[in-house]
């Protein structure tokens, strides 16, 4: 059940969106379908009154993701370059609230020298941690399913995706079919071009 502190985040940061992040024209998505709505949630992501609204309903829907999965997160994070404000954000949100819920960060490619690592932050949290991953919009979802095999890879565990926006073209089944349970604040349909 949503409260009303909720439901006034919820469209304070919907109208951030929409001012920030929404854009109604022709695109190519990186999964290289065409649209006709842009959405760029680093641009409220990156915003002081969206990062701090973003934390709340993210960690949120982490508390809820949790409480479907039956398992607790140990760390939140995701594909660097989309999630590195959003786990900052929902891990600051949790040490508000008492919790100890370090970010993460997943490389597109491997670190060119030191460590030659895919994951940064993981000596926050222990060897084999169950995992949230943090995404701002699921198109196809394969954005989260590369940080899923990076975290596998490096015996880590997955289990749940939370996002800001889904695109709502099939990236939630996709998600579900890699054992990844998900949400979104949003649906894409939730917005409209005004004139």
């Amino acid at each position: 059940m949503k409260t009303d502190e909720n439901m006034n985040q919820r469209q304070a940061l919907k109208t951030l969106l929409e001012s920030l992040s929404v854009e109604f024209r022709s695109v190519v998505l990186s999964s290289g379908q065409p649209s006709n709505v842009y959405v760029d949630c680093k641009q409220t992501s990156l915003h002081p009154e969206g990062a701090l609204l973003l934390g709340e309903l993210l960690y949120e829907a982490v508390l809820k993701l949790e409480a479907r999965c039956g398992k607790k997160a140990e760390a939140v994070g995701g594909m660097s370059i989309g999630a590195d404000p959003l786990a900052t954000a929902v891990s600051l949100t949790a040490l508000k609230k008492g919790r100890s819920l370090p970010a993460f960060l997943v490389r597109k490619t491997a670190k060119a020298h030191g460590t030659k690592a895919y994951i940064e932050g993981a000596k926050n949290f222990p060897d084999g941690a169950s995992v949230i991953l943090l995404e701002d919009v699921i198109t196809t979802g394969g954005s989260a399913l590369l940080a899923a095999e990076r975290l596998r890879e490096a015996d880590y565990n997955p289990f749940a995706v939370a996002a800001i926006v889904d695109r709502e073209v099939g990236g939630m089944a996709n998600l579900l079919s890699a054992n990844l349970t998900s949400c979104a604040l949003y649906n894409l349909s939730e917005f409209r071009e005004t004139t």
